[in-house]
């Protein structure tokens, strides 16, 4: 367990970026619950947990209320969550980053310090949390190590997928029984309706 000292060797990252057609155009990331805005509920579950926490987004002026952390932008271009995990390694100043999509607002620190556990006593290259067969890639640790892998799939690959990238690199699966917690920690909102059930 972390205990009382911030991870200083994983950069903590909120890839902040999207479409979000589904929410008529507004950065999920801002969107509202319970008068706390989705980004600022992920930075209060993880701002003890990190030294440095990276705001990945393309529209940076949103973000410049968030003083304490380092807001940067896609390298690649039009690359989806992969640019952003390109990014977040680039900016990083540790050895690894942890990556957290902005559509997660409940979060689950124990979940989270596990997995730092997990990747702390593995030699993969990327440690993902797995409940039955679901995997959540946006929830993961990537190493810096990757770099030069990463730069090379997102140059010469027709695929941006994060998923088909993994294929390319060492991964540790962090087993995560399934349960209402679990289910609730890695919930995506992809739309406002998405909330319904979850709100307590």
């Amino acid at each position: 367990m972390l205990n009382g000292a911030k991870e200083a060797s994983i950069s903590g990252v909120i890839l902040a970026g999207g479409a979000n057609k589904r929410f008529g155009g507004m950065t999920k990331a801002n969107y509202v619950i319970d008068g706390v805005t989705i980004i600022s509920r992920i930075i209060s579950v993880i701002g003890d947990l990190f030294d440095e926490i990276i705001i990945v987004t393309n529209n940076p002026e949103e973000f410049r209320e968030y003083l304490n952390c380092k807001i940067v932008s896609d390298i690649f271009k039009k690359a989806g969550p992969l640019g952003g995990i390109h990014a977040a390694l680039k900016a990083a100043s540790g050895d690894a980053v942890f990556i957290f999509a902005s559509d997660m607002p409940f979060l689950n620190k124990k979940i989270i310090v596990d997995q730092i556990n997990e990747y702390k006593n593995s030699d993969a290259e990327v440690v993902i949390p797995r409940v039955g067969e679901f995997i959540e890639p946006l929830h993961a640790v990537y190493r810096k190590s990757i770099m030069n892998k990463m730069e090379k799939f997102l140059s010469e690959k027709k695929s941006k997928a994060v998923r088909d990238f993994l294929s390319e690199v060492n991964v540790d699966y962090y087993e995560v029984l399934p349960s209402d917690e679990s289910r609730r920690a890695f919930m995506n909102i992809n739309s406002p309706s998405d909330l319904a059930g979850f709100l307590s």
